[in-house]
């Protein structure tokens, strides 16, 4: 059997075009499924990419990204993320999803195991299958308010244990692993001599005073960790799928390059000329989302308010509401009522397997905050009518 066709086409997209049905069928529908910010890109990035066409960058560069952009994100992983990283450990990528396709590849083999969080957002488990691995799910419990920790993780550890992977702030949660856990998972990776796998997607999607830390600086001179990163979320960039990931050790550099040159052999050139433009940002443009962010969530919360169907749980980064649904409650059929009205949802075996996680459902606030507005009272009336 083809290692594809153990992979799912996504159950999210399934409910996506249960939406569109719907507003084909006349029915108004509100896009709370989809993790995309409804926000534009900064109008220097335009400016630069516009620029970058006008001067004919447009051909083919190098596999690994344009050294002027490496240059920048190194600077970038530097200073903010605090990591012991230059240019030369740095490869562009078709998005993070791409960047985390390309890693698993060069980590990991047939057999391997991979140690994930249970709930996950699909793709960083799918694209560990992908590479011949199994992934072994970890419980993010309610009562620990859905953190990842060491203790837990260091019980899944096998003898064919070779990788640790995290997400912090997380998707679906929202959760954040807190800096002392982020050293325990740090030591305990060490410990093990284990890869470490860190989606940072959503570094700069804080609330509350939620602070990231980013794992490798705790431990700088550790090369087996890949952090990965992307344009989609802080930089309102989805569209135009930027992504890079840094590591330290040159095997897997090695490796990298050649998939790179196997698989897309480059980088669209115009956007990563537009990605230098967002780097030299002011931090105040993400802050700024986040406010709006923080409206939205808030928004959400009050919607839910007095419902007796879902449970949510506050997050501190990511755009999402992670929400228990009462038991006894079948969420798949939930799930699908709420398309039909028109309310987009992810239910919980989107993202694992645990039962924590399979009574669940994940509602995005990244959509507009028009939409959301419009949106509470279709809600709180559905989960008002509900049976």
């Amino acid at each position: 059997m083809n290692r594809l066709d153990q992979i799912s086409l996504g159950k999210i997209v399934v409910i996506r075009e249960r939406l569109l049905k719907a507003q084909r069928d006349g029915t108004k529908i509100y896009r709370f499924e989809s993790g995309d910010p409804s926000f534009d890109i900064h109008p220097n990035v335009k400016l630069a990419m516009e620029s970058a066409l006008k001067q004919n960058k447009t051909h083919y560069i190098p596999n690994n990204g344009i050294p002027e952009l490496r240059e920048a994100l190194a600077k970038k992983l530097q200073t903010t993320n605090k990591l012991n990283i230059e240019a030369k450990h740095i490869s562009v990528t078709n998005g993070a999803m791409h960047a985390l396709y390309v890693l698993y590849q060069c980590i990991v083999g047939e057999g391997d195991e991979v140690i994930v969080p249970d709930p996950m957002w699909t793709e960083a488990v799918e694209n560990a299958r992908l590479a011949g691995a199994k992934t072994i799910g970890v419980e993010l419990k309610p009562e620990h308010n859905y953190v990842y920790r060491a203790e837990d993780i260091e019980a899944k550890i096998t003898s064919k244990t070779k990788v640790i992977f995290l997400n912090s702030p997380q998707n679906p949660t929202g959760a954040i692993i807190p800096k002392k856990e982020l050293q325990k998972i740090a030591d305990l990776a060490v410990k093990k001599n284990l890869w470490i796998v860190s989606d940072e997607a959503y570094e700069h999607v804080l609330f509350d005073g939620g602070e990231h830390t980013s794992i490798g600086s705790l431990i700088p001179n550790y090369d087996k960790i890949v952090s990965v990163y992307s344009f989609s979320k802080s930089y309102a960039m989805s569209g135009l799928r930027l992504g890079y990931f840094a590591c330290r050790d040159e095997l897997f550099n090695d490796r990298a390059g050649k998939l790179l040159r196997c698989t897309v052999n480059g980088i669209n050139s115009v956007t990563q000329w537009g990605a230098i433009a967002a780097l030299a940002t002011p931090d105040e443009w993400y802050k700024e989302m986040n406010k709006e962010y923080l409206k939205r969530r808030d928004l959400f919360l009050e919607a839910l308010s007095g419902n007796e169907i879902l449970t949510p749980y506050i997050p501190h980064g990511a755009f999402y509401l992670w929400c228990k649904v009462k038991d006894g409650i079948d969420v798949p059929k939930l799930s699908e009522a709420m398309a039909q009205a028109g309310i987009g949802n992810a239910p919980g075996d989107c993202f694992g397997e645990a039962p924590s996680t399979v009574q669940s459902i994940r509602l995005a606030f990244s959509c507009s905050t028009e939409m959301i507005l419009e949106g509470a009272a279709p809600l709180r009336e559905f989960l008002k009518n509900y049976k």
